[in-house]
């Protein structure tokens, strides 16, 4: 099977909590144990100082690309804030992935087709969109005239 690493971080201190060799190297265990698993050094994409907020991402756009080829059959991240740290983002891009016909691991938790870690999967792309936002102090209150009257929003 022919494989494909996804790997980011976006600051300073992502950087000091895992590096993208770190991922790398994590991935790479994950491989090690599947010896009918093949990784080409042109399949793994890297995003050093990008945000997962966007999708517009040097590595992201490459891994595309090369999925819209059919390049691989199956990506692996170490976890889903990897991959996007919006809800919505993230879904984009793993459907998208789907449409090709390339699955999609995330290490930190076994794939599966059971509806219970499906769920699992999209709360935690919505609880990395709410760290994400609680980061950067992005206020998640929907303004209304009365929060808007009272200088909150």
């Amino acid at each position: 099977m022919r494989i494909a690493f996804y790997v980011r971080v976006s600051t300073e201190r992502q950087q000091q909590a895992q590096t993208i060799e770190q991922q790398v190297a994590l991935l790479r265990a994950y491989v090690a144990d599947r010896p009918d698993w093949i990784v080409e050094e042109q399949h793994i994409f890297r995003d050093d100082g990008h945000t997962g907020a966007k999708l517009q991402r040097p590595g992201l756009d490459a891994l595309r690309d090369q999925a819209a080829r059919a390049n691989f059959d199956t990506v692996l991240v170490t976890a889903p804030d990897r991959l996007a740290r919006n809800y919505v983002h993230q879904m984009v891009i793993l459907e998208e992935l789907e449409r090709h016909g390339i699955s999609v691991v995330f290490i930190d938790r076994p794939p599966s087709d059971d509806p219970h870690e499906q769920l699992v999967l999209q709360i935690r792309g919505a609880v990395a969109e709410y760290e994400r936002n609680a980061e950067f102090g992005i206020s998640l209150v929907m303004p209304t005239p009365r929060l808007c009257r009272a200088g909150v929003v």
